[in-house]
């Protein structure tokens, strides 16, 4: 994780309703919550790498159906 930050400036009442809207959550400020919310974003646009192939993905497929994990 970055150890270093930067400002950015967002609306008085934008921060407000943030604010708000994180009171009792987990979240433990605004600023935490739009860090969180910015890497979401920015993941869901970024292409997905697969760990597994389909030809891996399948023959674990098998192996669990073999072991009775999967039908």
């Amino acid at each position: 994780m970055d150890k270093e930050f930067t400002t950015v400036s967002i609306p008085t009442s934008l921060y407000k309703k943030i604010e708000e809207a994180i009171k009792g959550t987990e979240v433990g400020s605004v600023s935490s919550y739009i860090v969180k919310v910015l890497r979401e974003s920015l993941a869901k646009d970024q292409p997905s790498q697969d760990v597994f192939s389909q030809e891996d993905e399948e023959k674990v497929k098998e192996r669990l159906k073999a072991l009775g994990y999967i039908d």
